[in-house]
């Protein structure tokens, strides 16, 4: 039985290879970069924040997915494989045994279908938050907000480039602090049995 470690939450954001229409013949999307920040569930920080890079084997990095993501067709060629980045989350940031959130389900169905397709072993447990749902639940919106949209709502800066995995998943971990820390007080902070 998995143990599920609920001291931090990774917060996942991929790009994948992309293109103005439809995908040209024979290709479709694959993860280019996974951007990675680690939040600290008890105290609300960003601990870390990280880039992998990872090359594609069945599609090419072109002007447009290079003109929205700045990641260039030698910039992903350096990267490591598919199976090698799903075993570094794995084996660096304990991803089967914690929490890990993305801005939308797109993160989760990609990984999903990436490793059918590749018959790579899902690096994540089951439990995933869906930040931009929660986000939404939590400031009672009629509608979910794009992750620029809501850092303009949260009054945070988007810090770095949108669309760039590491510093995405960077905003989305601050705007996820916001929501788990926005109600909390300082007795609330304590662990359970830590009182007088």
């Amino acid at each position: 039985m998995t143990t599920h470690l609920l001291d931090r939450v990774l917060v996942v954001d991929v790009e994948a290879t992309c293109w103005e229409g439809p995908p040209p013949a024979g290709m479709s999307p694959e993860i280019i970069e996974i951007g990675l920040c680690e939040l600290d569930v008890r105290t609300g920080q960003r601990l870390s924040r990280r880039s992998v890079l990872v090359r594609p084997e069945h599609s090419e990095v072109g002007d447009f997915c290079t003109r929205l993501t700045t990641l260039t067709p030698e910039q992903v060629a350096a990267g490591v494989p598919f199976a090698e980045a799903c075993a570094l989350l794995r084996r660096e940031h304990g991803a089967r045994q914690r929490v890990w959130a993305s801005w939308g389900d797109y993160d989760r169905r990609q990984f999903e279908r990436q490793c059918a397709a590749a018959e790579v072993a899902y690096p994540f447990g089951r439990r995933h938050v869906n930040a931009k749902t929660l986000y939404a639940l939590a400031h009672g919106l009629g509608r979910e907000l794009g992750m620029a949209e809501a850092l303009a709502h949260a009054g945070q800066e988007l810090e770095g480039t949108h669309h760039r995995g590491v510093d995405d998943a960077w905003n989305i971990a601050g705007l996820l602090a916001g929501v788990l820390w926005g109600g909390r007080t300082a007795t609330a902070q304590e662990p359970p049995g830590g009182g007088a």
